[in-house]
């Protein structure tokens, strides 16, 4: 049986395998709207050698209008050959917001899946790059590979089960989002969305589960953040933000201290800010 591989690797780590036939490593960098960043053209302009570009929006399901959802899996196994992964591989994931913003999305994507062989680059290129490390510039073409996709259907919960939960808080709903948004007195960024946070839910913004470095906070800080925010280490948690990407940022610090019972809302606020019906709670009076 193949060995498991850690959910976080640091720079020198993948410094020292660049390269090698097993690894491959993936620039997953996604950037909220209103940013004025273009991941693909950063992407280009220089990344780790020998990335490949994910590309958030191409790898996310195109027939529905919510942003950034789980495509069907033969799509997805699709997508990912045609980039040149493999099951075999060791995915090794970045991104360059310096706040894990994306790339833990793109680490959960593959393990809802089924390709447990996947990791985060601690720090992302920004670090990468704050140690002058090589960048290479263009876009990487690689030979097609065989990818295998299954979905685990209890990584993820819809908007229904979300709403059934507000009443029997079976699981814990986490909001990734800033505290301005959660609260609504700060708007949101895509248009048409009403402002505040699902009844019940707590706050806990991705941006407190890193150093100003860009490094995930040691366990035993992150263990603290955690519970300081409201969320019970004992029971489990549904982690939900703007579009069900910095979510995972969320999923992936539980993971990191042992919590695996974990979900995704992946319809996020875009959905459920964008219902007319659904309840929401917020500190505008």
């Amino acid at each position: 049986m193949t060995a498991p591989v850690p959910a976080v690797v640091t720079t020198e780590w993948i410094a020292a395998r660049l390269g090698a036939p097993a690894i491959r490593v993936v620039d997953g960098s996604w950037y909220l709207p209103g940013t004025g960043r273009d991941a693909a053209t950063e992407y280009s302009a220089g990344h780790i050698p020998g990335a490949v570009f994910f590309d958030m929006d191409a790898s996310s399901d195109p027939d529905t209008r919510l942003p950034h959802m789980l495509p069907a899996a033969d799509r997805f196994a699709e997508r990912m050959a045609s980039l040149g992964l493999r099951d075999t591989d060791h995915i090794v994931v970045y991104d360059g917001s310096g706040q894990n913003l994306s790339a833990p999305r793109v680490w959960w994507m593959f393990r809802a899946f089924g390709h447990g062989r996947v990791s985060v680059l601690d720090g992302g290129i920004g670090k990468w790059r704050s140690e002058h490390r090589p960048i290479e510039q263009g876009i990487v073409t690689l030979p097609r590979g065989s990818f295998t996709a299954r979905l685990n259907r209890e990584a993820v919960r819809d908007l229904a089960s979300v709403r059934a939960n507000i009443d029997r808080a079976v699981e814990q709903l986490v909001d990734t989002r800033s505290a301005g948004r959660f609260a609504g007195v700060e708007p949101e960024p895509r248009p048409g969305l009403r402002g505040g946070h699902v009844p019940g839910s707590v706050n806990l913004p991705f941006s407190d589960l890193v150093g100003p470095d860009g490094t995930m906070l040691p366990p035993a800080a992150l263990r603290g953040r955690l519970v300081e925010a409201g969320i019970d280490l004992s029971r489990p948690v549904v982690a939900t933000c703007g579009s069900g990407t910095s979510a995972c940022a969320l999923v992936l610090s539980l993971h990191l201290i042992g919590h695996t019972q974990t979900a995704v809302y992946d319809g996020a606020w875009a959905e459920w800010g964008g219902q007319s019906d659904t309840p929401i709670e917020s500190d505008i009076t």
